[in-house]
């Protein structure tokens, strides 16, 4: 999975081709961590169809504020350079792959 930052969160998701996942996460948050080969699993499951990247939300502050990522772990899918969906708090991969799979 690639790593984003507020640097690179421009180029890498919004003015992305395809579909993305980004995964904000924390290395102290045991809910994220749980995610975390199952969201590598979704990565290789879907392929070329999608891209999953992370942010660390910790070292990505201002980031997280400005787009409201108010708590972990915290899924926003983007599509055509646009936010078309949003998960946070309690997250189950089942969920995940249903926003995907309306990305697609």
């Amino acid at each position: 999975m690639l790593a984003v930052t507020k640097d690179t969160f421009a180029e890498e998701v919004v003015r992305a081709e395809k579909p993305i996942v980004v995964d904000f996460w924390g290395p102290q948050c045991a809910p994220c961590l749980a995610l975390e080969t199952k969201v590598g699993a979704l990565e290789k499951e879907y392929g070329s169809r999608i891209k999953i990247t992370k942010v660390e939300a910790h070292k990505n502050r201002r980031l997280c504020l400005s787009l409201k990522v108010l708590s972990l772990p915290t899924f926003l899918f983007y599509k055509d350079g646009g936010e078309v969906g949003r998960l946070t708090g309690d997250v189950i991969i089942e969920s995940v792959k249903e926003a995907i799979e309306g990305m697609l």
